[in-house]
This record gives C-alpha cells, structure tokens and sequence, in this order.
C-alpha cells in the first residue's frame, strides 16, 4: 500500500506518494494523486491512500522551503525503470546542487555519456520524483529553462529560491 500527502508550498500543490518503507516514490506539484500513480514503475506500484504521516519527508520539505535546500538530499527515493542510464541518470541527477543548474549537455557529461544528451533530457521527462530528484535545475543549452512537467513558471520559482538560499 503506497501512502500520499498532498501539502501548500509557495510553488503550489505538492502531492509526495511514499512506499511501505517511507521512500518516495512519486512527487509533483499538484494536488491530484492520479497525475502521480502512472509515473511509478509498475513493479513499485500499487493503491494509494492518503495519509498524513509520510514520515520524515515533510520535515526535510519544510526545512527545504524554510530555506535550508540541501535538506532534500537526506530524502530516500524509490525510482525503478528498464533503462541502466536512465536509473544511472537519476542518481547523478540528486547529485546536482542547488544553486547551480546544469545544461542537457553537461548533465549528459556529469553522467558519463557526453554525446547522449537527448537521453539526458528522456531521463528528466521520465523523473516520478520532481524536486527530490531535481530535473529542474537542468536546462536547455542556451539557458533557457526547457520543460518542466509541472508547468515553467513552478521550475522558473524552484530555480529562483535555490538561487537566493
């Protein structure tokens, strides 16, 4: 039985779906779970209710968007997907510091595969746990913020206050 939490942030509506074991399993911002389900593997998958005890995930939010952003790098995620660099991509994606966004092509670098930045990019389009595995803070070549599942102006914000704290 997977756990959800729907919490206000100054971003907006932020749903984090949990597992058994406290991990993450899916987060965006939004207030509707089922926008969240489809993202999780099918091996992880399965009925969701709402709970609003999600373990310590809301105390690592709250001092996040209290200003303390590095608080997200104590957050357990849960991703599974068929792909070996897309899994690889995601764990050097958490390794991307706030403050200091990447573009597609060193993100493709930071990763070990300099020539696969469309990869890179499928890696950030597939991420089920935006702001805990932080596909916001890469970027189109030219700077310019790209896509963002949860709509520009929430990744234009993410940037912005990681920016400033």
């Amino acid at each position: 039985m997977l756990r959800y939490k729907t919490i206000d942030s100054p971003a907006g509506p932020l749903t984090i779906v949990v597992g058994e074991t406290g991990g993450v399993r899916a987060a965006g911002f939004t207030g509707d779970v089922s926008e969240l389900l489809p993202l999780i593997h099918p091996t992880l998958r399965a009925d969701a209710r709402p709970d609003d005890d999600i373990g310590p995930v809301l105390e690592h939010l709250r001092s996040y968007f209290d200003g303390a952003p590095l608080a997200l790098d104590q957050v357990v995620v849960e991703q599974h997907v068929g792909g070996e660099f897309i899994a690889h991509a995601w764990r050097v994606m958490r390794e991307i510091k706030p403050g200091s966004p990447v573009t597609y092509s060193e993100f493709a670098l930071l990763a070990g595969r300099p020539a696969a930045f469309r990869a890179a990019a499928a890696a950030c389009a597939r991420n089920p746990v935006a702001l805990f595995t932080p596909c916001h803070r890469v970027l189109r070549l030219d700077g310019s913020l790209g896509g963002y599942r949860w709509g520009l102006p929430v990744k234009r914000w993410l940037l912005d206050f990681e920016a400033t704290h």
